[in-house]
């Protein structure tokens, strides 16, 4: 980015990665635009996460009702209430279950046309080094080839950021604390009941980013989750 107000649309899921995200573009003093899309995940309290954090901030906020995707993009855990959602920290196979088919594509285009659409220059969203060893449309390649259609689609440009690609989830928890992000308002667990589970993949992924990070967890687990002491015995696996 130049020294200019850049004019930023963050794809706000209203979990750990994209709120820091946000953060981290009012920290340099962008001109930010919030959007979240509703494809009929099965945690949909991230959406209301989403919500209360872009309106604490009084930032635009847009939500887009994808929810007809449940039905198109089947065979995740994220969209098929018939698949359990996988417990323990994942590995290669489990993480493949939570994948939602071209997602991040169809998110992506949808954000390029808003930016396009309100003359914003960059989207931005915040993919991690954790992200792109399992999921494709996390990858290096993908993410420069968007960017090259981006900047091609209009007589618009609009640039694809990714500031956190050389990061771990512990990194961006540690960036975050220093810039004041809320953790307790954010939401991860994809079972997306009243409290996180503190079992599933992404729950096990944000207690070990805040005790690798040696922030403090200000998340709220159902009380059956496993101690974060038990995690650790177990090699962050669910102990037996």
């Amino acid at each position: 980015m130049n020294n200019d107000r850049a004019k930023v649309v963050v794809l706000l899921s209203g979990g750990l990665d994209s709120t820091t995200l946000l953060y981290h573009h009012l920290k340099h003093g962008d001109e930010v635009r919030c959007i979240s899309f509703n494809y009929g995940q099965r945690h949909g309290r991230e959406l209301e996460a989403a919500t209360r954090i872009a309106h604490l901030l009084n930032l635009p906020h847009q939500i887009v009702n994808l929810t007809e995707l449940r039905r198109l993009l089947s065979g995740s855990s994220q969209t098929d209430s018939s698949i359990p959602v996988p417990e323990g920290k994942y590995d290669e196979e489990t993480m493949k279950i939570t994948v939602v088919p071209n997602r991040n594509m169809i998110l992506l285009a949808l954000s390029i046309g808003y930016a396009v659409a309100n003359k914003m220059d960059y989207v931005s969203y915040a993919a991690h080094s954790g992200d792109h060893a399992i999921y494709p449309d996390c990858r290096e390649e993908f993410a420069a080839g968007m960017d090259r259609v981006a900047r091609l689609c209009d007589w618009h440009p609009v640039s694809l950021l990714r500031p956190f690609v050389k990061l771990t989830k512990a990194n961006i928890v540690s960036y975050g604390k220093g810039l004041g992000v809320p953790y307790e308002l954010t939401w991860s667990c994809y079972k997306g009941g009243e409290a996180h589970c503190g079992r599933c993949g992404t729950c096990i992924e944000r207690r070990e980013a805040f005790y690798l990070a040696q922030v403090e967890d200000p998340t709220v687990y159902h009380p059956s989750a496993p101690s974060i002491q038990d995690l650790i015995k177990n090699d962050w696996h669910l102990p037996p």
